[in-house]
């Protein structure tokens, strides 16, 4: 199985900047167009002789690259992908944050049907393939309107991880040639992941299913069922253990847990099965597993981590940043949301606060800033 880390557009990028708003639209996450590039073209030349070696068709390749082009703005997104580690608690309050328990809930009861025969064909709990599809791309909200051919055409050709990138375009190719979807249909981040959940083509080959029974494997639809019924698959093939939790808070879960995991201190200690190390094959992160596992428990109704994270180096707890959150807000200098996440939004909003009362402009958080800002 393939390591989906760069690929998740909903908690890899947009989810961990902004606050969700929960809403089960498709917003656009760009505007890129295709520029000229002479170097672009000549390697599409070279490279559809290797396509048609591996069986895709002149009139594929003719639709496919028509209207494509190169897409400077990829480079650059994948020149400058931030690398960064979150807290914990940090991650589990934008992975698991009400809004977003709220929707998976909404979409629990909007879905049920569907879900319940995903279910039991593959065994694997409702409740973590909506949480899945919550965490890469909020419920169908963050999809991404990149066109995929262009996107990893570009990738390919500037040679970074050149082969991966071929190979990736190939099997988009392969699944324009089989019908599932059309080159203008085929959309998404810009590293080439689509649909609700967030195939990358090659993983699309090898585990998306057509569960609607129209003929196509279609996860770029605004009907969630084939993304859902394909992650599904996904974790199934990966070995999910049905009827296993994926873990959850030491000493609330029975069984034998393959491991217990303390990733943050203090913190809740963390009891994970093999249903565990089955998520972190959509994800290779820690972080991400616990925060499927710990929404999807979330969403069936369960309680959140009863060991409290404490105060952070700052001196403030989680309630207390989304308090500064709050209260900076309604003094005029907006934090776009109030999750307890200390991000850019946050710190510019400090330091307009600091710059417009003489205050020294730090944009960090402190108890003494909570105190001046007041009730």
């Amino acid at each position: 199985m393939i390591d989906r880390r760069i690929f998740s557009l909903g908690l890899g990028s947009a989810l961990l900047t902004a606050c969700s708003t929960g809403a089960p639209t498709n917003t656009p996450a760009s505007r890129m167009r295709p520029v000229p590039n002479a170097g672009w073209d000549a390697w599409v030349a070279s490279f559809k002789g290797r396509a048609s070696a591996q069986g895709i068709s002149q009139n594929t390749l003719n639709l496919a690259f028509q209207g494509s082009g190169y897409l400077p703005e990829v480079i650059e997104r994948d020149r400058n992908q931030v690398e960064f580690k979150r807290s914990l608690e940090d991650y589990l309050a934008i992975a698991a944050s009400d809004e977003r328990i709220d929707t998976g809930k909404q979409m629990l009861v909007r879905h049920a049907g569907t879900l319940s025969q995903i279910e039991a064909k593959y065994g694997v709990d409702k409740e973590v393939v909506v949480a899945v599809w919550g965490l890469e791309s909020r419920y169908g909200a963050r999809r991404g309107d990149v066109p995929v051919i262009s996107a990893v055409s570009t990738l390919a050709y500037d040679g970074r991880r050149g082969a991966f990138f071929e190979k990736q375009l190939v099997a988009a190719l392969q699944i324009i040639q089989e019908g599932d979807t059309s080159p203008a249909n085929m959309t998404g981040s810009w590293a080439g992941a689509m649909g609700h959940t967030q195939f990358i083509p090659t993983s699309y080959l090898a585990y998306a299913v057509d569960f609607t029974g129209d003929g196509r494997r279609d996860i770029w639809s605004d009907d969630p069922t084939d993304s859902l019924a394909s992650t599904a698959a996904y974790l199934a093939r990966a070995g999910w253990v049905r009827g296993q939790p994926w873990g959850g808070e030491a000493g609330t879960v029975s069984g034998t847990p393959v491991a217990v995991l303390q990733p943050q201190q203090p913190g809740p200690r963390i009891a994970v099965f093999r249903n565990f190390q089955v998520i972190k094959r959509y994800n290779n992160s820690d972080s991400y597993a616990i925060g499927v596992g710990h929404l999807s428990d979330r969403i069936a109704g369960g309680a959140p981590f009863q060991a409290s994270f404490g105060p952070d180096a700052t001196g403030l707890t989680l309630e207390d940043r989304k308090e500064l959150q709050r209260r900076l807000t309604s003094a005029g200098y907006d934090t776009q949301g109030a999750d307890g996440v200390i991000g850019k939004n946050t710190e510019s909003a400090i330091s307009a606060y600091q710059r417009a009362n003489g205050l020294a402009v730090t944009g960090k958080p402190s108890v003494e800033l909570l105190r001046q800002l007041g009730g």
